[in-house]
């Protein structure tokens, strides 16, 4: 018996076999459970349908996280199929590259307002779909970064978005508790990932905390899909509201 046998849930975030996301479901299913999945886009369906119904999803559904309508589409088929959800995995963010590629100062309020719509409000937009599913309790897992608290180079409006979910995390966690959901986050330290790609020096930061961290490597995929399981099982039932750093050791960059 895996640590998520007989329970369901949904991954939102999963581009490519690079991604954190898939990484998670990965681990996911390896306890057993039941998943489904989300995709922006035609283009990223190719990628990640395959990859779903690698891991035996049949609900793989199309989901934009900046329109309130389509995150209410995707929880009404889940009530439907499922009736209930376990869990839920939000590893969902965005920033217009060129708001990343100059200095802080210069990010655009377009720029702004999307960053932290698409990185921390679609938080709040998928847990307040979630929450009529989970009758008997669950948890949700958001992904963060150390940007939210040191300035990270070139991380930028991303880094004020990733703050802004950290303090979304905590309140959801204070008003769900009653409920017997638990809201956590993850804080991965840097991962070659498609979103990554965007972030100007990126490799310079891999090579940093080769040099830097304490195991003297960046983390994997693998290991962030394992602290998921952890925070998304039973094992972690007395955990809520918690920022769960998993990056080989604290980094050392930033102010």
């Amino acid at each position: 018996m895996g640590l998520m046998e007989g329970k369901r849930g949904i991954v939102f975030g999963v581009a490519n076999e690079m991604s954190i996301a898939w990484g998670i479901a990965q681990q996911l299913r390896a306890q057993g459970a039941t998943l489904a999945f989300t995709y922006l886009n035609e283009a990223l369906e190719k990628r990640v349908r395959p990859l779903a119904e690698s891991l035996g999803a049949t609900l793989v559904l199309p989901c934009d996280v900046g329109s309130d309508a389509e995150i209410e589409s995707v929880f009404e088929t889940l009530r439907k199929e499922w009736g209930t959800v376990d869990f839920v995995v939000h590893a969902v963010a965005f920033a217009n590259r060129e708001d990343l590629k100059h200095g802080f100062s210069q990010t655009s309020r377009a720029g702004f307002q999307l960053a932290l719509d698409i990185s921390a409000y679609s938080l709040v937009a998928v847990t307040r779909c979630a929450i009529p599913l989970m009758p008997e309790g669950g948890s949700i897992v958001t992904l963060t970064y150390l940007g939210s608290v040191r300035t990270i180079p070139n991380y930028n409006v991303m880094g004020v978005a990733k703050a802004a979910l950290e303090a979304s995390v905590r309140y959801l966690a204070v008003e769900l508790g009653e409920k017997k959901i638990r809201v956590n986050a993850i804080s991965a330290g840097p991962i070659k990932t498609l979103a990554a790609s965007g972030i100007a020096n990126f490799r310079e930061k891999l090579k940093l905390m080769d040099d830097r961290a304490p195991l003297k490597r960046c983390v994997t995929q693998e290991e962030v899909g394992k602290s998921s399981v952890y925070l998304l099982s039973d094992l972690s039932s007395g955990v809520t509201g918690e920022i769960h750093y998993v990056d080989a050791g604290f980094s050392v960059t930033g102010a």
